[in-house]
């Protein structure tokens, strides 16, 4: 067994994140790290106190469960809520982030986005580009070696 990279190993915590989701349309995970270290995760889930998807059912408006923050908001609240600045940090997410948490990821001064799942959202692509935020493909699960299983 090899030691995981930098990616893989903070990949590999996003997805055990991801293991908190109270949405079952889609368990997502999030970390912001900086400095390889880990500063936030977020996954979604109800704001706090309120009912959960998975107690309640699902709150669907075009298509979508609304009841629900995404993980990468989640992530930047938790950042907020603490004090603690994520200017210059990387998010590792499960997922491809939606246009409004790309906006967020903008604003909060993340600089790289590592992305497992895709999402099809052409204009989250295009304003991370815009924006300059290295938006990283992280194919997941990473390749096992020969003779691993």
């Amino acid at each position: 067994m090899s030691r995981p990279s930098w990616d893989e190993y903070f990949m590999g915590i996003a997805f055990q994140v991801a293991k908190r989701s109270t949405c079952n349309r889609a368990h997502v995970g999030a970390i912001i790290v900086k400095d390889r270290r880990i500063l936030t995760t977020g996954y979604n889930g109800a704001p706090a106190g309120l009912p959960h998807c998975d107690d309640v059912g699902h709150l669907m408006v075009d298509g979508h469960c609304v009841r629900t923050l995404h993980a990468e908001q989640n992530a930047i609240i938790q950042a907020a809520l603490h004090g603690v600045s994520v200017k210059g940090g990387t998010m590792y997410v499960t997922h491809q982030p939606c246009l409004t948490c790309a906006k967020m990821i903008i604003n909060a001064g993340i600089v790289r986005v590592v992305y497992a799942g895709d999402y099809p959202d052409e204009n989250s692509r295009a304003f991370l580009a815009e924006a300059g935020v290295k938006l990283e493909h992280f194919p997941w699960p990473p390749d096992q070696e020969e003779g691993e299983a």
